[in-house]
């Protein structure tokens, strides 16, 4: 009982977040003529956030089915790297597993990978289903609320807003900005070149690419640093044993 309570306490801070995203991603299901059981089967079965918002785009528009497999492939590649850094964690999570990959989102992936504390499986199982739960709650509360007078222009720009407020936090803590600035840099020529509607995937491979050569160049750099520091670190010695041996 003790693990389900921290681990409902852990999921906490993903509460607030998930109910209002998930919310605006009800609205606008149901604004684009899908009701309830939409959005819940979407919650259910696909769960996948920023996607599901992409997803109302790609099933009201004209998008093909190759379209909208090769935008779901590249939007949600960041998974492959959580999956790899989470073998450990979840290496003896048994009849569990299969829902952990599943759950596994942005947020969970934050909370679990920054808790170093060995946890039992079960523990990442309730952690991963009550943000699953919240998720869920909020978009049929969404849908639910679709029917009411108001004004739903805007809520697609919900998740535009997260990312901005996230690349805003991320700048004012003065970390590594970079893969930050070739995203924005590489997406607005992508946009210039190829449209609104067809710049998107071209600007995720291009992103992709880039990362992957600064990466490549920066392991280089190390290595190469590494290896001159070695160099110096053996020369110091040896002119250290050749004063010794002047001395003697």
């Amino acid at each position: 009982m003790n693990i389900v309570k921290d681990a409902f306490i852990k999921s906490l801070p993903i509460l607030v977040g998930y109910v209002i995203l998930g919310f605006g991603f009800g609205i606008l299901l149901a604004d684009a003529g899908y009701g309830v059981l939409w959005a819940l089967a979407m919650s259910v079965c696909i769960y996948a956030g920023s996607m599901q918002y992409v997803g109302v785009s790609l099933i009201t528009g004209p998008a093909s089915l190759l379209t909208a497999a090769i935008t779901t492939l590249v939007i949600n590649a960041r998974h492959l790297f959580y999956g790899l850094s989470m073998i450990k964690k979840y290496q003896n999570t048994g009849i569990f597993k299969p829902y952990l990959i599943f759950s596994l989102t942005d947020e969970t992936y934050a909370v679990i990978s920054g808790n170093q504390e060995e946890r039992p499986s079960i523990f990442y199982f309730f952690l991963s289903f009550f943000n699953h739960c919240y998720w869920i709650i909020g978009t049929v509360l969404g849908s639910c609320a679709s029917s009411l007078p108001f004004n739903t222009e805007g809520i697609d720009f919900s998740m535009t807003a997260l990312f901005v407020a996230a690349y805003t936090d991320k700048k004012k803590k003065k970390t590594n900005i970079i893969p930050s600035v070739v995203g924005l840099i590489v997406t607005l020529i992508m946009r210039f070149l190829f449209g609104k509607d067809l710049f998107l995937i071209p600007s995720m491979i291009v992103i992709t690419l880039v990362l992957l050569l600064l990466q490549k160049k920066s392991k280089i750099q190390q290595g190469y640093g590494s290896q001159h520091q070695g160099q110096n670190c053996q020369l110091n010695k040896r002119q250290h044993q050749q004063k010794e041996t002047k001395d003697e």
